[in-house]
């Protein structure tokens, strides 16, 4: 396949990314996002704006960071970072109609610590675009908004990383950060790892995405952006964690069926390909496995992006995420699962923060594992690790 060719491969995944954002960010830079974005769990209200703008911006935020240059990707990636930092004004002014609740709320409880970190994910993914070309008010607000979050205690779970995110995101906008909450999330980790690159949730494990959705990904951009902090043990530390998170990598790679499915198991399975959260990132970050090429990841997650969004049954007439995994299916959903949960989906974009010349965007088609195994190929044998 030729070099053009390949490059398809990105024009498809921005083709679905905008699609995808359009409504949120769209809706939001006009304020109009609590009129425009329907709810499908009115119980989630107060929280489904904040959920969608960070989740939406945490998902695409190494791509907006690449910043505006020549070029039909270039003015529309100009496009979406003006729309995101609008959206982050219209979420923090509390004189807007879409202000977006950073405290605890009534009904949905400790959720807005959720999207807060999701938020402070993206800023810390995206510091250039989504904090340094913030105007004055728009940072005082924003700063003031992230504190806020302070007040709610998370659960002693994977939400304790939310609470670090927060304070991660305030020390790279040359605030003071809480170093104890950081501490507290990372060294809990460290207590409930179970061996082979699975983190428990809390102290128990779950079959489910949260090691990707959650705990890999934020436990990597924590302690890469405080690690100095620690001294020769945080050097230690980053080491073991990006081992642990290349292990799951692999793991999550060997999940994808040869026609691109995925078991659909646990909780939160409607974040669709949200899923390889974790997957995308080490792609990101040039920091996939050493068996996995970034080609086979590229095709692999091309599969699954076009099996979870590809369809139009996913969207409801108005361009907007419906709640499922393949389709409409809001049987699937948690009590907690609304409109705005379902853009983590987003993550699973992050490879667009790699330029095009990239070897991930340049490289020819591969096989991923299962379509090696499964057309008979010989593999080596795989192993688990033992840190």
């Amino acid at each position: 396949m030729d070099r053009e060719n390949r490059l398809n491969d990105r024009m498809y995944w921005l083709k679905i990314l905008t699609k995808v954002i359009d409504p949120v960010l769209s809706s939001a830079a006009e304020r109009k996002l609590k009129e425009l974005m329907p709810v499908a769990n009115k119980s989630r209200s107060n929280v489904s704006r904040l959920e969608a703008i960070g989740r939406t911006l945490c998902g695409i935020a190494p791509w907006l960071e690449l910043g505006p240059n020549d070029g039909e990707e270039g003015v529309l990636r100009q496009k979406y970072a003006f729309l995101a930092r609008e959206a982050i004004d219209a979420a923090t002014d509390p004189e807007s109609p879409d202000y977006c609740t950073f405290v605890y709320d009534k009904d949905a409880g400790g959720q807005p610590l959720v999207d807060a970190a999701f938020l402070s994910h993206a800023i810390v993914r995206a510091p250039r675009e989504l904090w340094e070309k913030l105007d004055t008010q728009v940072k005082k607000n924003l700063v003031k908004a992230l504190k806020a979050t302070r007040c709610i205690r998370p659960v002693r779970n994977n939400w304790l990383l939310f609470s670090a995110m927060v304070e991660t995101a305030l020390y790279i906008m040359g605030e003071e950060f809480d170093k104890v909450r950081v501490d507290y999330a990372i060294f809990q980790h460290e207590q409930w790892y179970k061996g082979d690159g699975v983190y428990g949730d809390g102290p128990y494990f779950h079959w489910d995405y949260y090691n990707s959705f959650v705990i890999h990904p934020m436990l990597i951009d924590v302690v890469n952006t405080l690690g100095g902090s620690y001294g020769d043990y945080g050097m230690e530390l980053q080491k073991t964690i990006m081992e642990r998170a290349q292990r799951y990598a692999a793991i999550q790679e060997m999940l994808i069926s040869p026609e691109g499915t995925y078991p659909a198991v646990g909780r939160s399975i409607t974040y669709r390909c949200g899923a390889f959260h974790l997957l995308a990132q080490m792609a990101l970050i040039e920091k996939l496995p050493e068996r996995i090429s970034p080609a086979q990841v590229r095709c692999a997650l091309t599969a699954v992006i076009k099996n979870t969004l590809e369809s139009s049954e996913n969207y409801d007439s108005e361009g907007w995420l419906r709640i499922g995994v393949c389709g409409h299916q809001p049987g699937l959903a948690e009590p907690y699962i609304s409109t705005g949960s379902l853009y983590l989906c987003t993550t699973a974009f992050l490879p667009l923060g790699l330029r095009p010349e990239n070897e991930f965007w340049q490289a020819p088609p591969q096989k991923w594992t299962s379509q090696k195994i499964w057309s008979g190929e010989d593999m080596p044998a795989d192993h688990a690790i033992d840190a």
